[in-house]
């Protein structure tokens, strides 16, 4: 890009951080100070409000940039993700959406404590919440580092680590001033400048082949150096059994992973009623559904008209594949239409990032304030006041470490990033929802080994495997202590949540509280009592 364009690229960035800064001071002025303000936004948003928010913050960086990189340099299997992170919705609206609802009042420690004694529950589900979130955060953060690099046509580091401190900074001013109701609207401001953009690209990928969609696929298998296996499955998850199970463990993570995402039950707390929720589940599916089917043809055309070569030139994880396939379509990162759109499409991804970081960032600093906090302190009963200033320093604390790891993995894959993040979701907040939910029997002990018995699994996986070390594309490529094999753990450590869940709830000396269940299983069903 020319310093012009670049100048360009700058301004609108800038645009979008006025925006939401404007749209914070709107959101947090002369509002009450109470933790239900702070935390769900007064349950005052509309079901069609509240399900452009869900896709707001659901159609993050790994959407829009890892998904449509991993389908521009790996086809079929890129498409994993598409369907995976689609099919999710399915659990979300069919199982947990209306109950959560209706059993809960800011964060997913609710739900379980309703029947459990409260502190070891708030205690176990505050930890894991707070490191599913720091591990979403990361993704967001190395998408956001990695494209502002691309767009100001810098390869050093400095121009990453600057965009992850702005981008942490902002996060925290979102939360701190906004709460949740700046926190809404800006991701529905999100959600309809990246469905715009995406349709936009779409539209001018299909217009350059004519509306013809195989005339698209083989022009990208083509372009791709793999001809038909492009287009086939095993060019990431073949070549032998341990990457066919990786295909597998991915799968089981992307599709129960969303139904255990702190920031994602969260929104079920901002409308007023059960079946409110479930109406935002429905406008979510088709939102997000619309939007998936979109990644497909945006990463085989950037296979078709960018190519594999110039994708990975550009950043080795593939993230920047959309950007560059922007300023194709414009003519060229050289003509002034190609720089434009590519500083629009950057500016849409960068509203995207700081949608879904402020969203995870409230689900982090909510489960610190109302759960962790609440655990630890003495018996003196909680004040609003004081749960939303730990809030506030928790933002703070959350984003700091979140900008640490986002420097460390900053040559990672963000649509992998999430994968793990979704993994550890499903591992350890999952099984204890489930349960909670469906099992008269369930015991504060097998609450809390269900949680532990994923969570801790699931991080030691993580780090024992390729990801970390023993590959050239690890966190420490110069190490190796990779003794698992598998990339996301997923396959291994949810079915290890269950099982720690059952086994402590069978050797529990506890008799379950069956006056409690009831009162649990009625307020689901019906939402009586809800808060």
């Amino acid at each position: 890009m020319s310093d012009g364009h670049r100048m360009l690229t700058v301004l609108l960035f800038c645009a979008v951080v006025v925006a939401t800064l404007a749209i914070t001071s709107w959101a947090g002025r002369g509002r009450r100070g109470s933790a239900e303000e702070f935390f769900a936004g007064g349950r005052l948003f509309s079901p069609l409000e509240n399900g452009f928010a869900i896709a707001g913050d659901y159609m993050s960086a790994a959407s829009f940039l890892g998904i449509s990189g991993l389908i521009a340099l790996y086809g079929y299997d890129g498409m994993l993700y598409s369907i995976g992170f689609l099919v999710a919705w399915l659990v979300v609206l069919l199982l947990v959406a209306e109950l959560v609802r209706n059993c809960g009042r800011f964060t997913l420690a609710d739900v379980v404590a309703a029947r459990m004694r409260e502190r070891p529950v708030r205690r176990a589900l505050g930890t894991s919440s707070v490191t599913v979130s720091v591990l979403y955060l990361v993704a967001q953060m190395v998408g956001a580092g990695s494209l502002v690099a691309l767009l100001l046509g810098t390869r050093d580091g400095l121009a990453h680590t600057v965009t992850v401190l702005v981008v942490g900074a902002l996060m925290i001013v979102y939360v701190c001033c906004g709460g949740m109701r700046a926190t809404t609207w800006i991701q529905i401001v999100k959600a309809v400048l990246l469905l715009g953009g995406a349709v936009a690209l779409t539209a001018l990928v299909l217009v350059r082949f004519g509306g013809d969609l195989p005339g698209l696929l083989s022009a990208a298998a083509e372009r791709s150096g793999h001809g038909r296996e492009f287009l086939a499955p095993g060019l990431l998850y073949g070549g032998g059994w341990t990457a066919r199970l990786d295909f597998v463990s991915l799968g089981v993570a992307l599709v129960l992973g969303t139904a255990g995402l702190p920031h994602i039950l969260a929104r079920f707390y901002t409308v007023p009623t059960a079946r409110a929720a479930r109406r935002s589940v429905v406008w979510a599916i088709g939102l997000i559904g619309g939007f998936y089917l979109m990644t497909i043809v945006l990463g085989t055309g950037a296979a078709a008209l960018v190519g594999p070569e110039e994708v990975l030139l550009s950043d080795s994880a593939g993230n920047n594949a959309v950007p560059l396939l922007a300023a194709e379509l414009g003519g060229g990162a050289g003509a002034r239409a190609g720089a434009v759109l590519a500083a629009l499409t950057a500016a849409v991804a960068g509203a995207t990032i700081l949608a879904v970081v402020a969203g995870v960032t409230l689900a982090a600093s909510a489960a610190v304030a109302h759960d962790l906090y609440a655990s630890l302190r003495s018996r003196r009963p909680r004040t609003d006041r004081g749960e939303i200033a730990v809030a506030r320093a928790a933002a703070a604390v959350v984003g700091a470490v979140a900008v640490g790891l986002s420097l460390l993995a900053a040559q990672l894959n963000v649509a992998f990033l999430v994968g793990l993040a979704f993994a550890v979701a499903a591992s350890a907040n999952l099984p204890v929802l489930l349960y909670t939910l469906f099992w008269r029997r369930f015991t504060t002990r097998g609450a809390t080994w269900a949680v532990y018995g994923g969570l801790v699994p699931a991080l030691a996986l993580v780090v024992l495997s390729p990801v970390v070390s023993g590959s050239a594309h690890a966190l420490f490529p110069g190490l190796d202590f990779a003794v698992f094999p598998l990339e996301n753990p997923g396959l291994v450590s949810v079915p290890l949540g269950f099982v720690a869940g059952w086994l402590g709830t069978v050797t529990s000396r506890e008799r379950p509280d069956a006056a409690r269940h009831a009162e649990t299983e009625v307020r689901a069903l019906t939402g009586a009592g809800a808060a």
